[in-house]
């Protein structure tokens, strides 16, 4: 037996991932356990969950692996700082204490964290590597390309490469500080959201806005080169020496000073989401073609934090000259820790692959679980009023009635998601008929930003009824972007063109309006029993109940709040908003029993997290 461990840490969303034999055992990132949403401390509590998962303690581990380099990362931030010397030198300051402390000195935090019972070899893999190992060798394909694109690892922001069997190679790379994923960051900033957090944000915001900067950004921001790569003009930006991301100069060019976050969003805020969604499409569109052309492979797969953005995915899924992709579903740093440990196993252990009909992610349900006595107890010892319903076929059938009544349900069951994604295991699900669950669910139940759409969850086989996507593709990980059917769609007032900005929101799309977006898009995932399990049998039910195979999921937490990991974290959070139901495993918990219960007009419970 061959035990490898996988880490990421100190950037964001630190992780452990744990393969046995080349098998993908447990991953989880280090924010579900500790409360703290993108914790990029050492992921102690990750890294225990995973041995607990595998039965090891540290000494039976075999080899671990961390996901970058990190000399090689400080090599780059010494010359950026000579660089721009001597204005990057407050910045250098700011960053020196950490690396000084610990990111020099990994190996001892390493065996430190393993309580001084690992002492075999630590391998450190670039950045890329791990990015590009957790996209190919957990997929279903034999041969494929792979690009990967994110802010920055060590030097690389961007790499292209093959996979074949258990080997991967890079073929060519972009070079800090020349990025896709820190141009859109810059965005993201700009407009009053948070870096490596807010980013989702500016896609959900992009369809309310026009793109009206387009052409500005090209002339003066990035020089787009056919091959996708870029040249960024660095006076208009600040992350190579400031302590923000944009200049003075930007500020000028795009008419003021940046959003001040939580003030409110504008039509300038919405045109630039517009605008540089539609240029970083543009260059993922010219990456994959080159991509394509230069190693002659008909699958793709993705990694890094940029192949997070689903209306782009979505792009080159219908418009891309790659007959297949698969997407790593933790495909930020998360991904890093299980994709250097598929690297050790794979590309210098030389051991092989086997393949998967779907994937070897398992849904990407690589979480903790927890037991009916676990539960019981807890619900026991906390005085909660519950039902226990041992036939799951009636539990199912209960919770959709619930949802067809548009109640509000809390959803926990089995292992806990691996990556960004409520997939069906910790979720808060609803009714996508509704004309108002959307509004409820984003203001009194995830107390967020009124703008932000709702995912669907659909039955795979009734895909093509709903949605313009190919029928004999699937979308588990909530990875892509598709478009409502026409005959889904509903006619709109003559004069909804006169509507701008969230003016639009008022509008009712589709026959799912809850889960249609303002350009009638959805980011979408299939659900089939093979993945899914309980959630697919959920699903099925409310489809025999009420003809729809559609509801919304979104992830089981509030604005802020990593998503929920134990049967504690669920029933806190339950009992801290306005949802109607909560269902850990195959109890029931009616908000109308509790005794506890109340209505929130706001959510305290926001006040335990910073805001993202």
């Amino acid at each position: 037996m061959t035990a490898i461990l996988g880490i990421s840490a100190f950037y964001h969303d630190s992780a452990a991932a744990l393969i046995v034999d080349g098998e993908i055992i447990a991953a989880a990132q280090e924010e579900r356990f500790t409360r703290i949403k993108h914790d990029a401390a050492f992921p102690q509590h990750a890294i225990a969950y995973c041995l607990e998962e595998a039965g090891l303690t540290p000494d039976q581990i075999d080899l671990v692996g961390f996901y970058e380099k990190p000399f090689l990362k400080f090599e780059r931030l010494l010359e950026t700082t000579l660089a721009f010397a001597p204005w990057g030198f407050k910045a250098f300051l700011n960053t020196i204490p950490s690396w000084l402390k610990t990111k020099l000195h990994l190996p001892r935090a390493i065996y430190e964290g393993l309580q001084q019972q690992y002492n075999r070899r630590i391998v450190f893999v670039e950045h890329h590597e791990s990015h590009a190992a957790s996209a190919f060798f957990p997929s279903p394909f034999a041969e494929a390309a792979f690009l990967t694109v994110d802010g920055v690892g060590e030097w690389a922001t961007a790499s292209f490469g093959v996979g074949q069997e258990n080997r991967i190679e890079i073929q060519s790379e972009l070079y800090f500080p020349h990025s896709v994923g820190l141009l859109y960051s810059a965005f993201t900033w700009y407009c009053g959201f948070k870096v490596n957090s807010g980013e989702y944000k500016l896609m959900g915001l992009a369809p309310y806005g026009e793109p009206r900067f387009v052409e500005l950004i090209r002339e003066n921001l990035v020089d787009i080169k056919p091959d996708g790569s870029i040249r960024l003009d660095l006076s208009y930006l600040n992350y190579c020496h400031g302590l923000t991301m944009t200049s003075k100069k930007f500020h000028h060019l795009f008419g003021g000073e940046p959003r001040q976050p939580e003030s409110q969003i504008t039509q300038r805020e919405m045109d630039l989401a517009a605008s540089i969604q539609v240029v970083t499409e543009e260059i993922l569109m010219k990456m994959v073609r080159h991509v394509h052309a230069q190693t002659g492979q008909s699958q793709l797969c993705m990694a890094g934090g940029v192949a997070l953005n689903c209306v782009a995915n979505g792009k080159i899924l219908r418009e891309g000259p790659f007959e297949k992709i698969w997407i790593q579903p933790a495909a930020g740093d998360a991904g890093g820790a299980l994709g250097v440990a598929l690297f050790i196993w794979h590309q210098l252990l030389k051991k092989p692959r086997t393949l998967q009909p779907e994937d070897s992610q398992q849904g990407s349900f690589l979480g903790p679980r927890f037991t009916e006595t676990q539960i019981r107890t807890f619900l026991d010892d906390r005085g909660v009023s519950y039902h226990h319903r041992s036939d799951e076929g009636e539990l199912c059938d209960e919770v959709a009635r619930y949802i067809a009544e548009e109640k509000v349900v809390g959803w926990l069951q089995g292992r806990m998601e691996y990556g960004p994604r409520a997939l069906g295991g910790r979720s808060i699900l609803g009714d996508a008929r509704s004309t108002t669950m959307q509004s409820k669910m984003n203001r009194k139940i995830k107390f967020r930003e009124s703008f932000r759409p709702f995912a669907p969850s659909i039955l795979q086989s009734r895909v093509a009824d709903y949605f313009d996507f190919p029928p004999d593709v699937d979308s588990p990980y909530m990875l892509q972007v598709a478009d409502v059917q026409l005959h889904q769609r509903k006619s709109l007032p003559a004069d909804n063109e006169q509507l701008t900005g969230l003016q639009k929101l008022q509008l009712i799309r589709s026959r799912v309006p809850a889960i249609t977006h303002v350009d009638y898009s959805s980011r979408l995932q299939t659900v089939d029993d093979t993945r899914h399990g309980r959630y697919f049998k959920l699903i099925t039910a409310f489809e025999k109940l009420t003809g729809s195979p559609v509801v919304i999921n979104t992830s089981f937490n509030v604005r802020g709040e990593p998503i929920v990991c134990t049967p504690e974290d669920a029933y806190q959070c339950f009992m801290a908003t306005n949802m109607d139901v909560l269902v850990l495993e195959q109890f029931v918990i009616l908000k109308s029993e509790q005794p506890a219960a109340r209505v929130f007009e706001d959510d305290l419970h926001l006040d335990q997290y910073a805001l993202d």
